[in-house]
């Protein structure tokens, strides 16, 4: 699936793997130490509220799973097909999750959860447009699933089997874009608060206009054609 991609889905889904990185880093810095960009820990943490926490947590908790859901079902009513298409509303997409972030910024800042449910939509949204173009290959608000499945390449190769390198640089450019972003965001929390946000919400933007310009000189071409 991943050799019919476009080549410059790697240097995208870098560039999304990085917005997540920076809005999770964010979010664990600055709002009761959770994560924003996927959701393990935060249902083993719901699971752990019933027996521990109180039920305004409890329910908090809920929320954020239920943003994220919120936000992939987005994805999932726009993108009605599993390969990446010109003409398709990614960049509607994009400047949606940007306006999310931009929500959760507003939010935020004036310490009100709400902002935590805007942003768990806008990963939500992300990863899964980033799944439905891709194949369910790409993943780019967590890195469990990259860093499994690179490990099953690797023993695969080891066993004598074809190894695939455009996959694997697939695969660690979208560890290395998560890393970099919990960096970033880390940096920047710590000089800006979550004023932030602006970064990964300005990332998203000019990945929606880098796109709408690519499908516009794509299409001229075809015209001349």
């Amino acid at each position: 699936m991943v050799s019919k991609l476009p080549r410059w889905v790697e240097y995208g889904s870098f560039l999304l793997a990085l917005v997540a990185g920076l809005v999770n880093s964010i979010g664990l810095l600055g709002f009761k130490h959770q994560s924003i960009s996927h959701l393990s820990g935060t249902a083993t943490l719901l699971g752990t509220g019933m027996i521990n926490s109180s039920a305004s947590d409890v329910v908090h908790l809920a929320m954020i799973l239920l943003s994220f859901l919120f936000g992939a079902s987005i994805s999932g009513y726009f993108l009605r097909t599993g390969s990446l298409k010109l003409g398709l509303n990614y960049s509607r997409l994009l400047l949606l999750e940007a306006f999310l972030l931009l929500g959760a910024l507003y939010f935020l800042s004036g310490d009100y959860f709400y902002g935590h449910y805007l942003a768990s939509s806008a990963c939500g949204l992300q990863n899964a447009l980033a799944t439905t173009f891709s194949g369910a290959v790409v993943r780019t608000t967590h890195v469990t699933g990259i860093f499994t499945d690179l490990g099953i390449m690797l023993g695969a190769k080891f066993r004598g089997e074809p190894f695939d390198k455009r996959k694997a640089l697939l695969f660690i450019l979208i560890i290395s874009g998560f890393m970099v972003g919990g960096v970033i965001g880390a940096y920047c929390f710590n000089q800006m608060q979550f004023n932030a946000l602006f970064i990964p919400s300005g990332i998203c933007v000019l990945l929606a206009l880098s796109y709408s310009i690519y499908k516009a000189k794509y299409e001229n071409k075809s015209v001349v054609k």
